[in-house]
């Protein structure tokens, strides 16, 4: 009965209130215990909604105010769409969208969604960055969205890929499909131990794609962007 079904759904959200009571959610970005009465919440209640229980609202504001920047590469800009770097150099993809700056609060929320029982992270980062860039996301018309494939070696090692779970839960906001169009047959240093001129060739020919992914429209989604090598 409709009544019943409302009982249940109020005993357990009560339920959860008071469990959050005694031991208070913390965000993921900042660690402080997350508020459910926060007045910003109420401001900003989508995004809280979404990722209740795991990013404060206060982080939510944050990130979702964050700089400009590049097109091409992710970089912080003043007022263009190209830093000074990427200028005039020619580019295959329509744009490069980022959550923020790798500062230490998001360098360690992306940390703990490379390691497994972590898609409560993956979740939230996914959710905001679909959020703060719905608009520039939809006017490409994607037809899917891919992860950028680990190694298989690193892949055994780690157990996870957070790449994989970002994109599958963008997918999942975005209505699209996840598609696993990229393999990576080369094992590549890792990207942020090597100088940025060095970085290119490191990937070159390290994935190779499905011919599905021929002509299409796609989302390449990785948990970290520093020159837009990769792509």
């Amino acid at each position: 009965m409709a009544w019943i079904d409302r009982l249940q759904r109020e005993g357990a959200r009560w339920a959860g209130r008071g469990i959050d009571l005694l031991f208070p959610p913390r965000c993921i970005l900042c660690h402080e215990d997350i508020v459910a009465a926060d007045p910003i919440a109420s401001a900003n209640n989508q995004a809280a909604e979404a990722c209740r229980g795991a990013v404060c609202t206060a982080c939510i504001r944050a990130v979702s105010t964050d700089v400009m920047r590049c097109l091409r590469c992710g970089e912080a800009v003043s007022d263009t769409s190209d830093c000074r770097r990427c200028r005039g150099r020619p580019c295959d993809w329509d744009g490069i969208v980022v959550l923020a700056g790798y500062s230490d609060r998001l360098r360690e929320a992306v940390l703990k969604a490379k390691h497994p029982a972590s898609e409560d992270i993956s979740a939230a980062l996914a959710t905001l960055l679909v959020r703060k860039h719905r608009v520039a996301i939809t006017g490409w018309n994607i037809e899917a969205v891919v992860p950028v494939p680990m190694h298989w070696r690193r892949r055994a090692l780690r157990r996870t890929s957070a790449a994989d779970e970002l994109a599958r839960r963008m997918a999942l906001l975005l209505h699209v499909p996840v598609w696993a169009g990229l393999r990576r047959h080369k094992a590549t240093r890792m990207q942020n131990e090597l100088p940025i001129e060095e970085r290119q060739e490191n990937v070159c020919a390290a994935f190779r794609a499905q011919r599905r992914l021929d002509g299409k429209c796609i989302l390449l989604v990785d948990d970290v962007v520093t020159t837009g090598a990769t792509l």
